[in-house]
């Protein structure tokens, strides 16, 4: 018998930007990162569809996301529930 490997779901930390959209929320997630050259920190953003089943979610919230199965075309992301 093989040992299968344990799955590890990537978690991110961002913020609601938009839940105009049924079930769906985009979350920007903020992070550092360093110049090559001049050792500066700098803040890039990316923006991620996540799942929201209960459109509990609005503009503003602080949420968490885990990485899924596709759910959809452009999501593969769930909004984290506590």
């Amino acid at each position: 018998m093989a040992k299968e490997k344990p799955v590890i779901k990537r978690k991110l930390k961002g913020e609601v930007i938009s839940d105009k959209m049924e079930k769906t929320v985009v979350v920007r997630v903020d992070r550092f990162k360093l110049h090559p050259t001049y050792q500066k920190r700098f803040k890039v953003s990316k923006k991620y569809q996540a799942h929201d089943p209960k459109n509990q979610f609005k503009i503003g919230d602080s949420v968490e996301i885990i990485e899924s199965r596709p759910l959809s075309q452009a999501k593969r992301w769930r909004v984290i529930y506590k």
